[in-house]
């Protein structure tokens, strides 16, 4: 069974999920992802300073985990 993200999990775990989701963040913006405050963010937080739809980005990630 594929794992699945939820907005509420922080950048780090998401990270330890599959670290190639890093790619999928930046495409969409966030080219923090290497600071240290963002690794303690969730996904909606870092969504929001980044004006950046977290819903949208959860797909993302899930359909990348599901293939």
């Amino acid at each position: 069974m594929a794992k699945t993200v939820s907005k509420d999990m922080i950048i780090s775990e998401l990270i330890e999920v599959d670290p190639n989701i890093i790619a999928i963040l930046m495409r969409a913006g966030m080219h923090c992802i290497g600071c240290p405050a963002s690794q303690g963010e969730s996904l909606e937080e870092a969504a929001m300073v980044h004006g950046l739809d977290a819903d949208l980005l959860v797909d993302q990630i899930n359909d990348f985990l599901a293939q």
